[in-house]
């Protein structure tokens, strides 16, 4: 049962076979057992998620269900969540409680989905390999040894050992797409403004945007129908007109164009993950998509470029943890300056102070011009690159990340090495541009990720592409020996 879709979930719950009680007991007595040794989960509240399935029974027995009520659903410790510890990672907020809701988990309480914890992340979502949290790495379901992804490290491990029925992830460079890769998943990152990022704890504003992560397009495409909408309390938040994410899914994809940047399977790029995603390239060909050869020549740019406006927009952002109105506070100081350099010091580990001090650096005096404004002018140059591709193709297709998961502690001390697991992934966020990973096989027994790109507001295109392949595929069923093990009564 662990294995079922969103959709056979719901069915389910709908003709009385399980209560959302029992599922979600199910769920929970399997975090117990195996999320000791994964620890994808840093927050969690039987009580609470046992009472919100005893609403969620109530509405289906009054006939009132949505098609995710009563479905155990995670969230990334990134989302405010009234009453709930919101820690984002870090030590600096280790012990706040959120007063209020995020916008996304307004929409699942409304859509009647069940809350079943938070997930552990890499600390202010800066991280590609969930080892920054302040809570400790996560393990890869795959395999003990290897990272699961990040930022969201947690989630992704959650899905991938079938410890939730899907989860929440935010994408501010690839840490949606690259976790779904890495753990053997489906991962959407939406269009900039389609999520609402009202309660979502900030890393970088003008490039953060939550999505589903889930086994399936399918489970996306349903994530995506309670996710998006227009928030007025999010500036950025794009004002359109309700969609239905699953209404293309079942059409052919005879026709489609198929864009393959010579960029992305150039040096770099893992041997083993490059054979995989020929082979799902040609799967794509028997499905009736034409393949076009394309180039984005500014992609080696985009982790430079990156490099400067996100640890700028973080700095600014990370500057309100001070110590004086909420946040960690050191025990001893002498005046309120040394409050504020001792607190912050204790507060943020050491991935968060290199951005802030990078981001303060190329925002200062005498370099602001020479390095904020040039790589906000590259930034443009490469969303043109994307413009120019989306004339010849419908989407663009590649790998999601340059190799399998790599063993835990191998890229830690070596920052830019770390940087470039996100080479496939940042240069969508700069565009504001929709992107997703899909499972498409295994490589010496860890899994690969297909990226798909699709152009602005294109994900009902997108998660059909990502569906029919998953129809004649079935990468995207398989489960870690962990999830296979005997379940949990």
């Amino acid at each position: 049962m662990i294995n079922s879709s969103l959709k056979q979930f719901g069915e389910l719950l709908q003709t009385k076979k399980i209560s959302s009680v029992e599922l979600t007991q199910t769920f929970l007595n399997r975090i117990t057992q195996h999320n000791p040794s994964i620890n994808a989960y840093i927050a969690l509240d039987e009580a609470k998620t046992l009472a919100q399935a005893r609403v969620a029974d109530t509405r289906i027995a009054a006939g009132n269900a949505a098609p995710l009520t009563g479905i155990p659903i995670a969230q990334k410790d990134i989302f405010c969540a009234m009453g709930w510890k919101t820690t984002c990672g870090s030590k600096m907020l280790a012990n706040f409680v959120a007063p209020y809701d995020a916008h996304v988990i307004t929409q699942f309480d409304n859509a009647g989905a069940v809350n079943l914890g938070k997930t552990n992340m890499d600390e202010f979502a800066m991280g590609s390999s969930n080892e920054t949290s302040y809570f400790g790495g996560v393990k890869n379901p795959w395999s003990f040894d290897r990272v699961p992804g990040g930022s969201s490290g947690g989630s992704a491990a959650a899905v991938a050992a079938r410890l939730c029925a899907a989860a929440t992830g935010t994408d501010t460079g690839g840490s949606i797409r690259q976790p779904a890769s890495l753990c053997g998943f489906t991962g959407l990152k939406p269009t900039y403004g389609v999520v609402s990022r009202f309660g979502m704890i900030a890393f970088a504003s003008s490039l953060d945007q939550a999505g589903p992560m889930a086994k399936s397009a399918e489970d996306c495409a349903l994530m995506m129908n309670v996710m998006a909408g227009f928030d007025e309390r999010d500036s950025t938040s794009l004002n359109r007109e309700k969609e239905d994410y699953t209404r293309n899914l079942n059409l052919p994809l005879q026709g489609l164009k198929i864009g393959l940047p010579k960029e992305f399977f150039a040096e770099g790029l893992d041997a083993g993950v490059g054979k995989i995603i020929e082979a799902a390239i040609a799967e794509y060909k028997k499905l009736g998509a034409t393949i076009i050869d394309i180039s984005l020549p500014n992609t080696s740019l985009s982790i430079p470029v990156y490099y400067v406006l996100a640890p700028a927009e973080a700095s600014s952002n990370l500057s309100r943890y001070d110590g004086v109105r909420y946040g960690h506070r050191a025990a001893e100081y002498t005046d309120l300056m040394d409050m504020y350099n001792k607190s912050r010091a204790e507060g943020f580990g050491a991935e968060v102070k290199r951005r802030i001090l990078i981001g303060t650096y190329v925002l200062s005096a005498g370099y602001y011009d020479a390095y904020y404004l040039k790589a906000q002018q590259i930034r443009r140059l490469i969303a043109q690159d994307f413009v120019e591709a989306f004339k010849k193709c419908d989407v663009i297709m590649g790998p999601a990340a340059p190799s399998t998961a790599f063993k835990a502690g191998e890229k830690v001390d070596d920052p830019v090495a770390m940087y470039l697991q996100d080479i496939y992934t940042i240069s969508t966020n700069l565009a504001g541009l929709p992107g997703m990973s899909v499972p498409a096989g295994f490589s010496d027994g860890l899994p690969v990720g297909l990226q798909i790109i699709g152009n602005y507001f294109d994900e009902a295109r997108m998660l059909n592409v990502a569906h029919q392949y998953q129809q004649v595929t079935d990468w995207h069923t398989a489960m870690p020996e962990l999830a296979l093990s005997k379940e949990v009564k």
